[in-house]
């Protein structure tokens, strides 16, 4: 295997080989489905894990928002690391997305955490929500991660042309 199938451009998050296996692949479209669908699964169960710490009312359906949180995130996460060894040759940590499947593998670790403490009921319920609060912490942080990589791989074709455009003027030397 190459490294320069794991590596882009230098001008953007992807070769053209790359871009076009993105292009390609299903896993473009599920991710494209299951990250808003996370988002607003995310927004709604902080929603009802804040009122339960802030009231002490509504347990249940704050638990199962956080259980449905966790399932769509480990979805997504299945999924992106196929993505990622469809485009890039490797399930985890391709260059163009080592910090973000960095961070990733901290929010499944807490997600993680609020699960096993749930099933085996260590600590109180208040402190089983802090821990899923902890959890959508970092996970806005890698939504925030996964947004700027969404805008910085718009922006590789037209940097890409005016590369080539460039390197052809000057007759193929940069």
């Amino acid at each position: 295997m190459s490294d320069n199938k794991n590596r882009g451009t230098g001008f953007g998050l992807y070769t053209a080989e790359q871009r076009q296996r993105r292009d390609d692949t299903v896993w473009t479209l599920v991710q494209g489905i299951l990250a808003p669908l996370q988002f607003l699964v995310f927004a709604i169960s902080t929603a009802f894990v804040v009122n339960f710490l802030a009231n002490g009312t509504g347990l249940w359906i704050a638990t199962v928002s956080v259980i449905a949180k966790t399932l769509i995130l480990y979805a997504i996460m299945v999924t992106g690391a196929i993505w990622e060894k469809v485009v890039f040759g490797r399930y985890l940590f391709a260059p163009a997305f080592f910090w973000e499947d960095v961070v990733s593998m901290l929010v499944i670790a807490l997600h993680t955490a609020y699960l096993a403490a749930w099933l085996m009921g260590v600590g109180t319920p208040v402190e089983q929500m802090w821990i899923a609060l902890a959890a959508y912490g970092a996970y806005v942080i890698n939504a925030a991660q996964f947004l700027l990589k969404f805008q910085q791989a718009k922006k590789p074709a037209r940097q890409e042309q005016t590369y080539t455009g460039a390197a052809l003027a000057s007759g193929g030397k940069s």
